[in-house]
């Protein structure tokens, strides 16, 4: 039976109330404890600094040269916090419940609640440390729109939130290496978990400049190593990002939960061929002020300057006028995909549709003659006025874009589609972010705890940096305490040697296979299989194709893998080929998950499954549980439910209209 620790009492009260009766470490003797962190991303980078802080003694892992390569730089568009700034009706409860409700009703409402409470002392905290918010005129920090929601709750830093957050994170972690409270390990991947008497106890890792094994031990490890959506090939994750770690801690008995419940972000610039190993996302930022179109007869050819607004359809804005424009992600991915599955798609694919600027520069050009005193304005000195603000807030992001297609979107509308982005799946952890291993702990988007079906934008930043620094270093003292006394287990002992044989001799079985084909060509048919039939929507049938097609993918790897080099060496194919094996195996789990899930939410889609509008079609009396998988050898696993309770969000079909 799985234990979530949701503490008693009323929903607002239960993060206080823990940490008012939580045990804890006394200084002195958390210096004598040593744990173990996977991952400097914001979760990890954030949770060392500040465990460090507290005076443990820490290990940072990452596969990067520097903590600052973390995949967390990515996050562009901003940073949720429940501070109300705006005096539009913002609170913490209405963050915590646009949260449940943007994750369709899949997530645990204790934690939710828990985020949404901490979010604004997230902000405190980053301005502390000299992250460059925005701001408005008068010096208050600046707020915009994103998905999900009506209110502005959105702090950002120009089209670049992410990299200004991990800077702050990264130099409060470095502070801590200066110190001698942490000690930084770069270039090192974890490969496996060591288990002592039933405890995580330690970790070993591949130097991946030497090609050395490694063994680490730690009173207690933390995983936060990021999302799984590079098991579908083309994503907008950076290229590295893998489930290894993760799944190496699945396979020792942590409960992998909801791996089904990917997100499709609908601004993702389109594919434009085959060639493609990486994709491109255009922050959510943009939909605050881009309208969405496509034109109103198919395979309209027009350049979108010549189509009249008597020809185009704002359909997002024609279908969800509460929202339009700004409706959660799983829902702007939909309709996309559903206007070019129609034939109303544009581009020379036909696989993508107009995020256009042209009103927003018109509107803000206006504000700013009427600011600076210019009466009848010429439509010149609008476009011109207009530019410079959209280039105040997404100038980077209009840069890239034009870098990437040629085309620049000031004067053209973007073109964009949906790519797989984040992963709400993750780990299973309780409440105080434990897995289902004693002393294995799981941080930031490598758990699943936070948003249910489908994540809100800008809240991966939000839950990263929430459980970094203000949630784990109260939970893991609480586990701490009774490890006083156990002094550091020497890494001669056979539980490490055996895991570090274990890793050596798969290693050298991959090695061994010396087949003929390289491992990017079965991350890539891996990919297609994941994205036709476990993607954006899923039916019975492919999913039941796709766990066989799997199964043979799988077979087909390890007889005819062909890996150059040696072990002992940098070899990145080694690393490539290590990683990819995971995620075939993650990939038939989520398959299994997906056809278990017999009913649609959020990101998770089944065909079968939909109103009449098409719409999602919850079944909350037969499927409001977590589900989480636990590892029973190949191709099996069985399936533990967390049944979801509800007593302040209560459940209803989703509308943005």
């Amino acid at each position: 039976m799985l234990n979530s620790k949701i503490p008693a009492g009323p929903l607002e009260e239960k993060w206080s109330d823990y940490k008012g009766h939580v045990r804890l470490v006394n200084p002195s003797n958390k210096r004598k404890i040593e744990i173990i962190m996977v991952g400097t991303g914001l979760a990890g980078a954030s949770a060392a600094a500040s465990l460090g802080e507290l005076g443990y003694q820490v290990k940072a892992f990452c596969f990067q040269d520097s903590p600052r390569r973390a995949h967390s730089i990515a996050a562009q568009g901003g940073i949720n916090a429940a501070k109300n700034y705006q005096n539009d009706g913002d609170s913490v409860f209405r963050l915590f419940y646009d949260t449940v409700k943007g994750g369709d009703y899949r997530s645990r409402e204790s934690n939710v609640h828990r985020l949404a409470e901490v979010s604004a002392n997230i902000i405190d905290q980053c301005v502390a440390q000299g992250v460059p918010f925005a701001r408005e005129y008068g010096g208050l920090l600046s707020n915009r729109s994103f998905g999900g929601t009506q209110v502005q709750r959105t702090f950002y830093a120009a089209g670049q939130t992410g990299q200004q957050l991990l800077i702050g994170a990264y130099q409060a972690l470095e502070r801590q290496v200066t110190l001698g409270n942490v000690k930084m390990y770069n270039r090192h991947e974890m490969q496996e978990l060591v288990i002592i008497d039933g405890k995580a106890r330690g970790i070993i890792t591949r130097n991946l400049v030497t090609g050395e094994l490694e063994r680490f031990f730690g009173h207690a490890v933390v995983l936060c190593t990021g999302g799984y959506g590079n098991v579908f090939y083309l994503s907008t994750n950076a290229m590295g990002c893998n489930v290894t770690a993760a799944w190496k801690a699945h396979k020792k008995g942590a409960y992998f939960a909801n791996p089904c419940f990917t997100q499709i972000h609908p601004t993702c610039i389109p594919v434009s061929g085959d060639y493609q190993s990486k994709l491109t996302l255009m922050s959510e930022s943009l939909r605050n002020d881009g309208r969405i179109w496509v034109p109103k007869e198919k395979n309209d050819n027009r350049k979108p300057k010549d189509i009249p607004e008597a020809d185009r359809d704002y359909y997002l804005e024609r279908r969800y006028p509460a929202f339009g424009n700004l409706v959660p992600r799983d829902v702007a991915s939909r309709a996309a995909k559903e206007r070019c599955d129609a034939g109303y798609g544009v581009g020379t694919s036909k696989q993508a549709v107009y995020l256009d600027y042209a009103d927003a520069i018109e509107r803000y050009g206006r504000i700013e003659c009427s600011k600076k005193g210019i009466e009848n304005p010429t439509a010149e000195q609008i476009n011109a006025h207009g530019r410079d603000v959209v280039k105040e807030k997404y100038g980077n992001l209009f840069d890239m874009y034009e870098k990437i297609t040629g085309e620049n979107p000031y004067e053209v509308p973007m073109r964009i589609y949906p790519a797989v982005h984040y992963t709400m799946g993750g780990l299973w952890v309780d409440y105080e972010l434990m897995t289902t291993i004693q002393g294995l702990y799981c941080l930031g988007e490598a758990n699943f705890s936070d948003h249910g079906a489908n994540r809100l934008g800008a809240s991966a930043l939000m839950q990263g940096l929430a459980d970094g620094y203000f949630v784990i270093p109260y939970t893991i003292g609480s586990y701490l305490a009774d490890d006083i006394r156990t002094k550091a287990i020497p890494t001669d002992h056979p539980a490490f040697a055996e895991a570090e044989k274990s890793v050596a001799d798969r290693l050298q079985q991959l090695k061994n296979i010396k087949g003929n084909q390289p491992v990017e060509s079965f991350h890539k048919r891996l990919g297609k299989i994941m994205w036709d039939k476990c993607g954006m929507a899923r039916n019975e049938q492919g999913l039941q194709e796709a766990i066989l097609e799997i199964q043979a993918l799988k077979k087909e790897f390890w007889s005819d893998l062909k890996i150059p080099g040696d072990i002992k060496e940098m070899n990145p194919e080694l690393d490539k080929a290590c990683r990819v094996a995971d995620f075939i195996e993650l990939g038939e789990l989520m398959c299994i998950d997906a056809l278990n899930r017999r009913e649609s939410c959020g990101g998770h889609f089944r065909e079968e499954m939909q109103t009449e509008e098409g719409e999602a079609k919850r079944d909350d009396a037969n499927f409001s549980f977590v589900s989480a998988w636990e590892y029973e050898g190949e191709n099996k696993w069985e399936l533990h439910k967390e049944e979801l309770v509800f007593d302040v969000a209560k459940p209803s079909q989703r509308s943005y209209k």
